[in-house]
């Protein structure tokens, strides 16, 4: 009958701690202290009797915990309770919990193992010794279901246990190899130490400019000079918007004539330290007349004008695969009227017509 009941009592504890539920936990050690009442296995010929024990533990998981608990219990003996019969023991006692969140009182099921200690005097008249004395130990191994609250700064534990203490020399019954008790309690559990707070979490990092673009023109926010750019332009490594079409103002010449004066090498020199800045921009050099003479002629002096920068560009430094052309245009794209309204000659307007331009190509 006792081997059937701890067979059924392991089997109902394995089958509960199937069920998990992953949650924070509080890892802080505690101690446990018990009160409760120990019904005593009939076949001792005792009298069952309250127990007290006192433990320390934590949970090692959010589901399970593990304690390390004293007991002691004195029932008497049935027939002559003058004769002291006492227990005492050590276990080791692992419980699943099964915690709800929201839910103050959870259950759980316990399995432990552990050292039981008898002390037991009996009747041993005639002998002058009498009365008689045993003790002994021996192993022991626990199942049982409880219930654990929480009160706040405490914790209380209600539990039900079955407990086999192998215990093979009682004087009461030789023939018994093992021995269950039903022990029923009721306890509280005390956490040492602060109660753990939740994680604080860091105060959130200001982006760094380099990580940061806020025009949108593929320049981080340190190396971008020229904030808020706009969409559609061509934007160099400093951020700054690179001109489509960049105007050699000043490089203009003499009437019929394709050689540079000398106001336009430091212009030329200008345009060379923007190519240089901007080293992927590939442009095309240009070279335009004004409308004096026949379409022929100013294409070929456009063309010997183009060719005038092109050498320049190239002499200074600008490799030769990064310029287009060159291109002449002769008359055909005038930036200002070549007369004036009534017809007369506008030298002004002929003056700007005969240029040089830096058209990007990219």
């Amino acid at each position: 009958m006792k081997i059937r009941l701890l067979s059924t009592a392991l089997l109902a504890g394995l089958a509960v701690s199937q069920a998990a539920v992953a949650q924070d936990f509080d890892d802080r050690w505690y101690i446990t202290g018990s009160a409760g009442f120990n019904l005593q296995d009939n076949d001792r010929e005792t009298r069952n009797a309250p127990f007290l024990a006192l433990g320390v533990g934590k949970f090692i998981s959010p589901e399970w915990s593990l304690d390390a608990e004293l007991n002691y219990q004195n029932p008497h003996n049935d027939a002559n309770q003058d004769l002291n019969w006492s227990q005492y023991g050590v276990s080791l006692d692992a419980r699943r919990h099964f915690i709800t969140e929201g839910r103050n009182w959870n259950p759980y099921a316990l399995f432990g193992v552990g050292y039981q200690r008898s002390e037991e005097e009996y009747d041993n008249f005639p002998s002058p010794n009498s009365p008689g004395q045993r003790e002994d130990g021996n192993f022991a191994a626990k199942v049982g279901v409880g219930l654990q609250g929480d009160l706040g700064r405490v914790g209380i534990r209600t539990e039900l246990a079955y407990r086999a203490s192998f215990d093979d020399t009682s004087v009461a019954a030789p023939q018994e190899d093992w021995f269950g008790d039903v022990l029923a309690s009721v306890g509280v559990v005390i956490p040492l130490g602060p109660e753990p707070t939740a994680p604080v979490a860091p105060a959130p990092v200001a982006p760094s400019c380099a990580d940061m673009d806020s025009d949108g023109d593929g320049v981080n926010d340190c190396d971008d000079k020229c904030p808020g750019s706009q969409a559609g332009q061509t934007i160099g490594p400093d951020g700054c918007p690179v001109p489509v079409s960049i105007d050699l103002k000043g490089v203009n010449f003499d009437f019929d004539k394709a050689t540079l004066r000398p106001d336009a090498v430091s212009i030329l020199n200008e345009a060379i330290e923007i190519l240089k800045r901007y080293p992927q921009l590939k442009v095309e050099v240009a070279g335009h007349t004004d409308s004096k003479g026949t379409d022929a002629y100013n294409q070929s002096l456009s063309e010997r004008r183009a060719t005038t920068v092109y050498d320049y560009l190239t002499s200074n430094g600008i490799d030769a695969g990064r310029l287009v052309g060159p291109n002449g245009y002769g008359e055909s794209r005038p930036i200002a009227p070549n007369t004036n309204d009534d017809g007369s000659d506008n030298p002004e307007g002929r003056a700007r017509n005969r240029r040089t331009e830096l058209n990007v190509q990219n």
